[in-house]
């Protein structure tokens, strides 16, 4: 004896079907945010300036978020996302040693200097949350330390690769590129500099003259020339002033001996953190 379906087997199709409508209009309101929070900071943010962009209800809003602090911390992970997909994943593709630590530093360039109209939520939460304990500046903090924990690894590696001297200190090698990165977010955005790009190139030239070693400078520059076609620039982090930099560097390694495989690691290099 064959029994009926029951009556409710079509529910599943149809809560999946909202399941996906319910992510889609997430994902709307948290690119909305995200764009708000760009040019207006993380406190500019609230339920009825969102709703009025995305020409929703405030309930409706509110549903997909709880509460305003449950918003921020959404845009919070949001951008760190985005971050990790345009900068870090994108320089994994890049071999593992100086090439990847120059990769890591121009693609965060390059965000800067996009971000010059817009703002960097992670430079303008640490001037709103610096004095502000709670869950919103524990998730920046986080997201930061993440991100320098990834650059502080790249060093590591490149270190291990012999591309950087033994006695270099990973964390004044972060200290300095994160430094160059505010003063051209300082510059650029602020005082509106327009030498600010090229300088901050400069600054990774120099550090890496004080820190990498013949063999490194060699990858470096051989990798470099296979990337960058005849005639044109440099990287992101390029310029007239960077390009003279760059070729000093190459110039004096001619010599040396790369001991570095150029094989692309696919490994993460932040610890404990999911793509996307």
């Amino acid at each position: 004896m064959t029994s009926k379906p029951a009556a409710g087997v079509v529910a599943p199709r149809r809560n999946t079907r909202s399941l996906q409508k319910g992510q889609q209009t997430r994902a709307t309101i948290l690119d909305a945010a995200l764009g708000l929070a760009s040019h207006m900071g993380l406190e500019g943010l609230s339920i009825g300036a969102l709703a009025d962009v995305t020409k929703m209800s405030k309930s409706g809003v509110f549903a997909h978020f709880g509460s305003r602090e449950e918003l921020q911390i959404a845009v919070v992970r949001e951008y760190h996302a985005k971050f990790e997909e345009e900068v870090f994943f994108s320089a994994l593709r890049e071999p593992r040693g100086l090439p990847r630590l120059r990769a890591l530093f121009e693609r965060w360039v390059q965000r800067t200097s996009v971000e010059v109209d817009s703002g960097c939520i992670y430079i303008s939460g640490a001037v709103e949350f610096d004095d502000r304990p709670g869950p919103v500046r524990d998730a920046l903090v986080g997201m930061v330390r993440d991100w320098h924990a990834a650059i502080r690894k790249a060093i590591l590696l490149a270190q291990d690769s012999g591309h950087l001297v033994p006695q270099a200190d990973p964390d004044q090698i972060l200290f300095e590129m994160h430094g160059l990165i505010l003063s051209l977010h300082h510059d650029a955005r602020f005082l509106r500099s327009p030498g600010a790009l090229g300088r901050a190139g400069v600054g990774l030239e120099r550090i890496l003259d004080s820190f990498a070693t013949p063999a490194g400078r060699q990858t470096d520059a051989e990798q470099r020339q296979r990337q960058t076609p005849a005639g044109n620039g440099r990287g992101a982090s390029g310029s007239s002033a960077g390009n003279s930099s760059g070729s000093r560097s190459g110039s004096s390694t001619s010599t040396s001996t790369s001991t570095s495989s150029s094989e692309p690691d696919r490994s993460p290099v932040v610890p404990n953190r999911k793509r996307g």
